[in-house]
C-alpha cells in the first residue's frame, strides 16, 4: 500500500511563478528526495508520493506550510490510500488505487471548494477522518504567513524546544509559542497521531 497526494495552487495565476515553484520544489524533495516520485505539472498542479502511509497527513501538512509562508497562496490537497499496480518512469506515469483515488478527490475538492480529503478504500473512515480535516481546516486555512512558518520549522526540527527555533528564525521564544498557539499546532499534531493509528487498520 502506498500513498499519493495531488494537490494544485490556488491563486497563482495572479503570482509571478518563481515566487512559489521554488518553495514548491524544496518541499516536495525534503518530503521525497527521489524527483520521480514526485512532479509538478500543468503549471500550478503536484503530485508526490509518499511510500510510508502514515506520514501522508503530515506530508500534506507541510506543503500547505510552505506555500502559505506566501502572502495571498494557498493549496488544495488530495490523499490518496491504497494499492501501487504499475511503476512508471515518473509519478504522473504510475497508476494503482493511490493514484486513482487522490486524483478524483482533487476534483471533488475544487467543485466542493474544500482544501483538503483523504480518499480510501473504506467510506466510514473516509467520512470520519474527512470530517476531522474540515474541522482543522478552519484553523489551518486562516495560517497567516508567520503561523505558517513555524508550523513548517516544527516539522523540519520536531524535536526541537521552542528556543531553539527561535534562533533559528531569529525571533524570542514566547513569539514561537504565541504563533504555534494560533496555528493550532497542537491539535494538528493529534491529529496526526489519531490519523497514524486508523490508518494503520486498512
Amino acid at each position: 500500500m502506498t500513498s499519493v497526494i495531488t494537490g494544485d495552487i490556488i491563486k497563482s495565476r495572479g503570482e509571478n511563478p518563481e515566487k512559489w515553484i521554488s518553495i514548491l520544489k524544496s518541499a516536495l524533495s525534503i518530503l521525497n528526495p527521489d524527483n520521480s516520485f514526485w512532479e509538478i505539472y500543468r503549471g500550478d498542479s503536484f503530485q508526490i508520493e509518499i511510500s510510508d502511509i502514515s506520514k501522508s497527513f503530515l506530508a500534506a501538512v507541510y506543503i500547505k506550510a510552505c506555500v502559505k509562508m506566501i502572502k495571498g497562496l494557498d493549496v488544495r490537497l488530495a490523499i490518496g490510500l491504497g494499492d501501487k499496480t504499475y511503476q512508471g518512469n515518473d509519478v504522473t506515469e504510475s497508476n494503482g488505487e493511490a493514484f486513482i483515488f487522490s486524483g478524483e478527490t482533487l476534483e471533488t475538492l475544487k467543485k466542493d471548494k474544500q482544501n483538503l480529503r483523504v480518499k480510501t478504500r473504506n467510506k466510514r473512515l473516509n467520512n470520519e477522518l474527512n470530517l476531522y480535516f474540515k474541522l482543522a481546516l478552519t484553523s489551518m486555512d486562516n495560517w497567516t504567513t508567520n503561523s505558517a512558518e513555524v508550523v513548517k520549522l516544527n516539522i523540519e526540527n520536531p524535536n526541537a524546544l521552542q528556543q531553539e527555533l527561535a534562533e533559528i528564525i531569529g525571533t524570542k521564544q514566547d513569539a514561537i509559542s504565541k504563533r504555534q498557539k494560533r496555528a493550532g499546532l497542537e491539535n494538528i499534531l493529534e491529529l496526526d497521531q489519531m490519523y497514524q493509528q486508523k490508518i494503520s487498520e486498512l
